[in-house]
């Protein structure tokens, strides 16, 4: 890990627009799922997807990772990629079950 990157600095009024959305994307899942508990799957299901569609929590995600991967150097090293690309490399992502 380069030098520069064993510490960064988030100002706080932007970490605190990640935890706002970190808050409201996690304690709405929460209700959703207390809510949903003793009904159907697929009603929670649905609901989980509507809401993850409908509060667009993708685009969310990806603010939230932009603003902590803007602190980063992203200056590459020996290998050709930067401390964030090689901390991921390796990472299984969701893929359908075949």
């Amino acid at each position: 890990m380069l030098e520069q990157n064993k510490t960064i600095s988030i100002p706080g009024e932007e970490a605190l627009e990640v935890l706002g959305e970190i808050e409201f994307i996690l304690i709405s899942l929460h209700k959703i799922g207390s809510y949903y508990s003793d009904k159907s799957k697929e009603a929670y299901e649905k609901a989980t997807t509507d809401f993850i569609d409908q509060q667009m929590v993708t685009a969310r995600l990806a603010k939230i990772r932009r603003i902590i991967t803007e602190r980063f150097d992203s200056s590459l090293d020996d290998d050709d990629m930067d401390d964030i690309e090689r901390y991921l490399d390796g990472m299984e992502f969701w893929k359908p079950i075949s």
